[in-house]
């Protein structure tokens, strides 16, 4: 995929045209969405026409970019704007749009984002480091296992890899350990702490070892500095938000795992976006 940086992307945003084609151009295959045929020719005014129903739809009307009536040339300044982090209110400055617009349009970025990482769910293997993380805001009492009206994030990297994020109601070692057989191939070495939920982990098809982190934080190669890193990188990016609401969380933070995988993030959430039928 193509990178994006700002001149490339104000020569495609310079006219609707020139942002309209950009789009066409990266848009997949479609199919009808009355009778699902897929042999459609384009018609005038940014339609097509299916040849077996005589069906015709907007070529742009089946995607995320449906979802908020705005020209395409902001669209993708506001996608350039989600991709460098910038926040709702700024973005919805820098194109003059409303500041409920430029938030709805982040918000379908972020639903996008969800989806299309639930379709091409990770499976890890080899050297993995697996560790739980508690997000919300500043509360008295109790911090980290035990915390209450926190939401619990279980992070799996695979060292020199990808990480995968998810939200657990709790830590006990059924939930861990079914999260863990669903991302984690057997017969990779899972490095945790001494948390007792792990324990089973030896008796599930897995190498486990783990740290004291009462003791030190380091023994050799069993570690789990990675995914710590990944808490840093994540947490760092959301306490910008001040409070995110428990319905939004799971978007935000699968987010974050968006970002710290990948790295063409432009071209790859235009992608997103152009996909047919998104919900």
């Amino acid at each position: 995929m193509d990178s994006m940086d700002l001149l490339a992307l104000a020569k495609i945003v310079a006219d609707e045209r020139s942002a309209y084609d950009y789009l066409i151009s990266r848009l997949p295959a479609q199919s009808c969405p009355r009778c699902g045929c897929k042999d459609l020719y384009p018609m005038s005014r940014k339609r097509f026409r299916c040849k077996a129903c005589r069906y015709d739809f907007p070529q742009l009307g089946m995607t995320a970019f449906s979802r908020i009536n705005i020209p395409f040339s902001k669209w993708l300044v506001l996608i350039k704007l989600f991709e460098l982090s910038t926040s709702a209110r700024k973005a919805a400055r820098e194109v003059n749009v409303s500041y409920k617009t430029a938030l709805k349009a982040f918000d379908a970025m972020r639903r996008v984002i969800v989806n299309e990482l639930a379709k091409n769910d990770l499976v890890l293997k080899g050297e993995i480091e697996a560790d739980e993380s508690y997000f919300g805001g500043r509360r008295k009492g109790r911090r980290g296992r035990g915390s209450r009206n926190k939401a619990i994030v279980y992070g799996i990297l695979e060292r020199d890899g990808k990480v995968s994020v998810s939200i657990l109601s709790d830590v006990t070692a059924e939930s861990l350990i079914n999260e863990t057989v669903k991302k984690v191939r057997r017969g990779s070495i899972v490095y945790t702490d001494r948390w007792r939920g792990y324990s089973s982990l030896m008796f599930c098809g897995y190498r486990h070892l783990s740290v004291d982190h009462s003791r030190k934080f380091k023994r050799g190669k069993v570690y789990i500095n990675g995914i710590e890193g990944f808490w840093s990188f994540a947490k760092e990016r959301l306490i910008k938000y001040h409070g995110i609401s428990k319905e939004k969380f799971l978007y935000y933070i699968k987010e974050m795992e968006w970002r710290y995988n990948d790295r063409d993030l432009y071209a790859l959430l235009v992608e997103y976006m152009l996909g047919v039928n998104c919900t």
